[in-house]
Formats: C-alpha cells, sequence, structure tokens
C-alpha cells in the first residue's frame, strides 16, 4: 500500500471515529436514577445504602425472593410507559414495576420498613437523583381498609393522586415534593410514587410504607380530636364548691370512600416496553463502557500510525 494510501485511510479513521466517540460521551449521562427516601422506599431499605433495614426480616425475604441484592436501587425504570401505568404495570406488580430484577419488592407483608406519619399533616418526599432530569411526580396513597398482606392492586390506590409536582429543582443530590396527608388514613398504609420523566422515555415506580396512628373507639375510623378540660375552681377552705361537669366535643365523623370497581383489565405490554433495569450497578453505566471505547479506539489508531511511518 502506498504512503499517500496508508494517510488517507487513517484521516478516513479519524473522521469517522471522532464524532462517534464524542456522540457516545455526549449520550452517557442521559439516564436518569433515583427513588425515594423519605419516606423510605422499599429499594432503598432493602439495598446497602438501607443499613440496619437490610437486616430485617422482610428485606431478608425480598432479597432471597429476587436472587440478588437491590444494589441498582435507583435504576427501577421502565421505558415507553407514556402515562398508560395502569395498562403496562400489572396488578401485584407495582412495587417492582413488572420487572423481574425487583420481583422481591412485591411480597405481601405487613412488616416492610416504614415511616411513621400523621393524618393531615404535611409531607416532605425526598427523592434522591443521581441526575438532574425534568419530569412530573404523582403521589398515591392505598385507600382506607387496605391490607398489607395482600398483593398491591391498582384498585387499592385512588383513581388520582393526592400531590403532583412537575419539574422540581435537583438540590443536593434530592427532589423534596411538598405535600398534605389525606386527613382519613389510620394503620399501615402504603405511598406510591410514579415519576414520569419528560426528558426520557423513562417512568419510575417506587413503594414506601407508612404507618398512622391507630383510630380511637367509636370515631369511625378518624383519629379522636383533642379535646380540652375546663378550668378546675380551687375549692374554698370553708366552702366545698361543685365542679362544673366536664364538656366534650362530639367525635368527628369521617365518611369512607366508597371502593372502586376491580382493576382494569390489564393489556400486554408491547415489545418497545422491554425493561431496562440493569440489576447488576445501580449507578450510570455508560461512561465507563466509553471509556473503554475510547481505549481500544485510541491504540487502534496508534498501532496504524505507528505501521504507516515504519513504511
Amino acid at each position: 500500500m502506498t504512503v499517500t494510501a496508508h494517510r488517507t485511510a487513517a484521516a478516513a479513521a479519524v473522521a469517522v471515529g471522532v464524532p462517534l466517540l464524542l456522540t457516545t460521551l455526549a449520550a452517557g449521562p442521559a439516564q436518569a436514577h433515583g427513588a425515594p427516601t423519605d419516606p423510605v422506599s422499599r429499594v432503598v431499605a432493602c439495598s446497602p445504602m438501607g443499613g440496619s433495614n437490610t437486616r430485617t426480616a422482610a428485606c431478608a425475604a425480598a432479597i432471597a425472593a429476587n436472587g440478588a441484592p437491590f444494589t441498582a436501587w435507583d435504576n427501577l425504570r421502565v421505558a415507553g410507559v407514556n402515562g398508560r401505568d395502569r395498562e403496562v404495570i400489572p396488578d401485584g406488580q407495582l412495587c417492582s414495576g413488572g420487572l423481574s430484577a425487583y420481583k422481591g419488592l412485591d411480597l405481601a407483608r405487613a412488616d416492610w420498613p416504614s415511616t411513621r406519619l400523621t393524618p393531615g399533616a404535611a409531607l416532605t418526599l425526598k427523592y434522591s437523583s443521581t441526575i438532574p432530569h425534568t419530569g412530573t411526580f404523582k403521589l398515591y396513597l392505598t385507600k382506607p381498609g387496605y391490607d398489607p398482606t395482600q398483593p398491591l392492586k391498582w384498585s387499592d390506590l385512588p383513581s388520582q393522586p393526592f400531590a403532583t409536582a412537575t419539574d422540581p429543582a435537583l438540590v443536593n443530590g434530592a427532589y423534596s415534593v411538598r405535600a398534605t396527608l389525606p386527613s382519613d388514613r389510620t394503620g399501615r398504609q402504603l405511598l406510591f410514587t410514579i415519576w414520569q420523566n419528560s426528558s426520557t422515555s423513562d417512568t419510575y415506580y417506587s413503594c414506601s410504607d407508612v404507618v398512622f396512628p391507630a383510630a380511637a373507639k367509636g370515631t369511625g375510623g378518624a383519629a379522636a380530636p383533642a379535646t380540652s378540660s375546663p378550668a378546675q375552681r380551687t375549692p374554698s377552705p370553708t366552702t366545698k364548691s361543685p365542679e362544673p361537669p366536664r364538656t366534650t366535643s362530639p367525635a368527628v365523623q369521617t365518611p369512607t370512600p366508597t371502593q372502586t370497581a376491580a382493576s382494569p383489565a390489564q393489556e400486554t405490554a408491547p415489545d418497545d416496553l422491554t425493561p431496562v433495569a440493569d440489576s447488576d450497578s445501580g449507578g450510570n453505566t455508560a461512561l465507563p463502557l466509553v471509556a473503554g471505547g475510547a481505549a481500544a479506539f485510541l491504540l487502534a489508531a496508534g498501532v496504524a500510525l505507528t505501521a504507516w511511518r515504519r513504511r
């Protein structure tokens, strides 16, 4: 091969390879990752960053059912759902998003690590994320009467979220979603969070187990309102004055919402909805792979250049 031919081949390799390399590097950070840390989600509680939660019976059972630890705690995502959550994600698989790599999260148990909340109080959900992205958060709370020992179904959730937030800022590695909790929940419930990205095709699903104070007897399922006692009179040394009768506020009856009909028939997800979760790594693996590809490319270019010089 002539010197001119070698020079032309080398120039062509650089012209083709460099733009492809730059394009791949630019596309590397496009994956969004995240999950709720407060109230703690199941996937975070049972992940290596879950601390003592990972040693609970529920997490041990989830990891055993999964066949692997939840190292990719921030990667529970399904591509191409585009708002059709109830059609794509099957009943009984809401916490895993229908992904086999997270099936242990769907175990119906009443002992998952949980967070105590107060009915009707303000809530600030912290959603940890590694890369800023735009999208809408939707928060659902299971209906009164929810049974944690039964698989979670769409019919266990209201048709509309009790709170939404679009494009909140990523501050110190987390999104903050502020809301007011429903006032008619008691006992163990489940906070279900959907994060539908608008800058990617991914939708993230997560389950956070929460516990509200138990209802007092005779309150119809609602927590008993606080009552204040009237001021006590000090009896006279010579005359014993009768104590005025105590007044008690009537218990507030909170109507229980009617149960919705059974969840609609599930449709089979098309091929383009193949789960994209990677159970081997919770971070973005694109950049190390690209770095390896870049090194291989530069090595090949160097060999070609050395061969050309020797000619």
